[in-house]
């Protein structure tokens, strides 16, 4: 049985790795197809169609990422970087789609701060942060980075209705796969959950935080790095 399961696990990657090729493919082809048909083509149509094929491949590559972590494929690769020009490269990435939905997208972090991290893996979740957050977003989204107790703790707020009080009530379950949100998508927790857990510091290990109403009314996703 344990043979079938590792091979059922193997094939699902194996899957998950086409289905994200093929998606990217599709992407791209939209953003060509956008430029050429832009005098045709409906833009919040097509640019609804380019949103959720981005967070499409976003599940996909989570998936796969997960499926490297629990079958201990793959391991951090920790370097100290400058916070400040990582969260600016993020901000620059999603700009375009957050003036789409008229979402105003900031960043604060002091411009010294660095952080010892994978950039490849918190890229990701970073990323999927901020994607998520402008769906459920207002109008405002803030980005920012500081220290706080010895972690790095990089922060997503948005000026929505917040999180749940049954999903904030869970967070200490959240790693046992506990069904506790309906809207906000619970993969992207887990990810950012093993993500944060890879960063260990002697006796200090990441985590993740859910709150409401930090600097803004809505929710707030942090991630804690030793």
């Amino acid at each position: 049985m344990m043979k079938q399961g590792m091979l059922f696990a193997d094939i699902l990657a194996s899957l998950i790795h086409d289905m994200k090729n093929s998606l990217w493919l599709v992407i791209n082809t939209l953003e060509s197809f956008t430029s050429e048909t832009q005098q045709r083509a409906d833009p919040d149509k097509v640019f609804t169609l380019q949103q959720e094929a981005k967070r499409l491949n976003t599940n996909l590559i989570e998936l796969l990422t997960l499926y490297k972590i629990e079958n201990e494929r793959i391991s951090p690769n920790i370097e100290e970087l400058n916070v400040a020009d990582f969260l600016d490269e993020l901000v620059l990435e999603n700009h375009a789609a957050a003036t789409a939905q008229g979402v105003k997208l900031v960043c604060e972090c002091d411009q010294a701060l660095s952080g010892f991290f994978d950039e490849g893996l918190v890229r990701g979740v970073v990323n999927s942060l901020i994607g998520n957050g402008m769906r459920y977003t207002t109008e405002n989204l803030l980005i920012s980075g500081n220290e706080q107790e010895g972690y790095l703790v990089i922060q997503v707020e948005d000026d929505g209705s917040g999180f749940p009080q049954e999903m904030l009530a869970a967070q200490d379950v959240i790693d046992n796969h506990a069904a506790i949100s309906e809207g906000r998508t619970q993969l992207g927790i887990y990810f950012a959950s093993m993500v944060a857990r890879m960063h260990r510091n002697k006796d200090k290990v990441g985590y993740i935080r859910l709150s409401n109403g930090n600097r803004l009314q809505g929710g707030c996703f942090s991630i804690c790095l030793p």
